[in-house]
């Protein structure tokens, strides 16, 4: 997909930041459209079809959290990507993005430069959502959901199959936090009564396989795959 295809909603009370960041991303070379809170943002979105929303939280009529989880029960939006891009950096604020659906959460001030590094790494899982859904390839690791195997650098790595799936489950959205919830409902489903530290268990063993970089704890959340500098 062509930059020029992609379509970017900006939301945000300020006009000063729906007109810097828009003029950033069209500098890049994405289509860009704006609105100035929650219920303007759910219109914009069913009628644009943006591939990623910006969102801010703090903004009159109706603010980001509520507008993401209204956007997220959409049928025709449930692939949109949602970033919240807030000055609120509180750890409650951000546990309360992820649990309202966002993918990422960026917190104001923030370098232009940055931004679209950002921006660019969340639009990669468009490309990774087109993959085959019998193998898939991020950065050096490539996983064929066929034969459950693993390869990293070449090398085959052998999971267990609660492991293949939990691994399965995090790369197929790279930096997207899955609730412990979710992931408990995916892999396990009603197998077997598992609690919550069985995907701690879990997690550990991967990172000692895989690479402890890889994952990463969102506190009260979840977890996530994240890709390396060097791989992206």
């Amino acid at each position: 997909m062509n930059k020029s295809d992609i379509k970017i909603l900006l939301v945000d009370d300020e006009p000063d930041i729906l007109e810097i960041v828009g003029y950033n991303l069209r500098n890049e070379g994405y289509q860009t459209f704006t609105a100035e809170n929650g219920l303007e943002a759910i219109k914009s979105a069913k009628k644009n079809m943006p591939h990623l929303i910006l969102l801010d939280i703090m903004m009159p009529e109706m603010d980001g959290i509520e507008a993401c989880e209204k956007i997220r029960k959409i049928k025709s939006l449930e692939n949109v990507l949602i970033a919240f891009l807030t000055a609120r950096g509180e750890d409650y604020s951000q546990v309360a993005g992820f649990e309202a659906g966002a993918d990422d959460y960026i917190t104001k001030p923030i370098k232009p430069k940055v931004l679209i590094s950002k921006i660019k790494s969340l639009l990669r899982r468009l490309k990774s959502e087109k993959e085959s859904e019998d193998s898939l390839k991020i950065g050096d690791i490539v996983i064929d959901r066929d034969e459950y195997v693993v390869y990293k650098a070449g090398e085959k790595i052998s999971l267990p199959r609660k492991e293949f799936e939990l691994f399965s489950l995090l790369t197929s959205r790279p930096g997207k936090v899955f609730k412990r919830e979710v992931i408990l409902d995916t892999v396990w489903g009603n197998e077997v009564v598992v609690g919550g530290r069985t995907i701690d268990v879990h997690i550990r063993k991967l990172r000692e396989k895989i690479g402890d970089d890889h994952f990463k704890t969102v506190k009260g959340v979840g977890y996530k795959f994240v890709l390396l500098e060097n791989e992206k």
